[in-house]
């Protein structure tokens, strides 16, 4: 499906240099990306990971967009009125087809999964509703990038990792307490997630960039 009328974003490069070469070489095909807070700037990751793995594989990329923030990708690209992940796995009487819902943005080096419409009322997310999705994308797609919520803020957070390749944690420098992330990552670990890598965003320099870089 084209998404066209989607808005262009600048990808910003990431905080880690090596992670997307760390995926290609253990051969993760669903990655989810989560954080111990809200804010920590998962999303920006999320984009620059796929954008990574886009430029670096010769198969096509997905980014699928499952956190419930109100500053979303989808929200941030206009495709609040896009069928997405939650009909996907929430609509039993009439699930749409992926085709229907994936959409091809002009200004993105990759597919892209919104959010979706439909509301999902009581249901909650489970290893039976979410399974059967994550099969069928990791049939069609090289690799798969979700952006996930914060695993303080929901409990989809928990699902999602135990059933994904690999889990990243993005951690927002100087402001993620210590204490917070090794609290998350053990709950992560608890419920089955494979941690395979973490980036750190709004890393402050206390050096010219350029030296830091060559250091």
């Amino acid at each position: 499906m084209d998404g066209s009328t989607a808005k262009s974003l600048s990808i910003a490069n990431p905080s880690e240099s090596n992670l997307a070469s760390a995926v290609l070489d253990q051969d993760l095909r669903i990655l989810f990306l989560t954080a111990a807070n809200s804010g920590a700037g998962t999303t920006t990751s999320a984009l620059a990971l796929a954008s990574q793995l886009a430029k670096m594989s010769s198969g096509q990329v997905l980014l699928v967009d499952a956190s419930q923030s109100s500053t979303n990708l989808t929200q941030q690209i206009g495709l609040t009125k896009e069928l997405g992940f939650r009909d996907l796995v929430f609509n039993e009487h009439n699930p749409p087809l992926l085709q229907d819902c994936v959409l091809n943005v002009s200004s993105l080096p990759f597919h892209v999964l919104p959010f979706g419409r439909i509301s999902r009322g009581t249901a909650h997310l489970t290893p039976e509703r979410l399974s059967p999705l994550l099969e069928q994308l990791a049939s069609q797609y090289r690799f798969v990038v979700i952006d996930g919520d914060a695993v303080y803020s929901a409990a989809d957070t928990l699902v999602f990792s135990a059933q994904v390749d690999g889990v990243v944690m993005v951690v927002r420098s100087e402001d993620t307490r210590r204490e917070v992330a090794q609290a998350a990552v053990q709950r992560l670990t608890q419920a089955g997630a494979k941690l395979v890598g973490s980036v750190f965003n709004r890393r402050k320099y206390y050096m010219p960039k350029w030296l830091y870089k060559n250091l």
